[in-house]
């Protein structure tokens, strides 16, 4: 029977690979050598196995034959079906929202997108945009659903940031406005379509990956 504490520290093992993987600090395709991690963590090859198997259960990792277990790669498709999925729920999420919004929420969530048209990075351009969209969602009242919305959150930064390391360009979220301004007006059916819209626009740039070779990446940006 697994101990509670191998437990625990295979989650906080878990947890803390899990933001290195999205914040791109550890690339697709790189190897988990797990004696490695084990001693980072002071940890026996327990808690590390049970930390990878969790990892592949949220698609960051896969384990492969005789090549040990390595961060997971996506491709354009991926990031497709995170939009898409992102595009449906997000939708049900705000129909559910939109009687409970008040105009306090509304202007928090104005201060979000104003926040993110001045960042100055794409780390803090990610925490005020998934502010922006937990602010106007939460309200719906559905913790499952909103925990499905949080995991294909992380999942879109992990594109953003594969493809926005460096050299981030600071815009203004147009989309964000309007939807505001729909929800203001209890237009939700426009707010909604807008939304939708919105998390479904992916956009592409190259990035000069290790060894100088240039690849495509691609991100949903809103």
């Amino acid at each position: 029977m697994r101990k509670p504490r191998e437990d625990t520290l295979a989650v906080r093992i878990s947890r803390t690979l899990a933001e290195r993987i999205i914040a791109g600090d550890i690339e697709p395709g790189s190897r988990l050598r797990q004696d490695h991690i084990a001693e980072e963590f002071g940890a026996s090859h327990v808690p590390v196995r049970e930390a990878f198997r969790r990892l592949e259960a949220q698609g960051l990792a896969v384990s492969e034959p005789r090549r040990g277990v390595r961060v997971a790669a996506f491709n354009l498709a991926e990031v497709k079906e995170v939009a898409e999925m992102r595009a449906a729920l997000e939708v049900l999420a705000l129909r559910h929202a939109a009687p409970n919004l008040t105009a306090a929420i509304l202007d928090e969530a104005e201060e979000a997108t104003k926040a993110g048209d001045n960042s100055r990075d794409v780390r803090s351009w990610e925490e005020a945009n998934r502010r922006f969209h937990q602010l106007i969602l939460s309200p719906c009242g559905m913790p499952r659903l909103l925990a499905s919305i949080d995991d294909l959150h992380a999942a879109s930064a992990r594109f953003l940031f594969a493809a926005w390391r460096s050299d981030w360009e600071s815009r203004t979220d147009h989309d964000h406005r309007a939807i505001l301004s729909a929800l203001r007006r209890r237009q939700v059916d426009l707010a909604c379509t807008t939304l939708a819209s919105h998390v479904q626009w992916i956009g592409r740039r190259p990035v000069t990956a290790a060894g100088g070779k240039v690849r495509e990446a691609f991100a949903i940006e809103g």
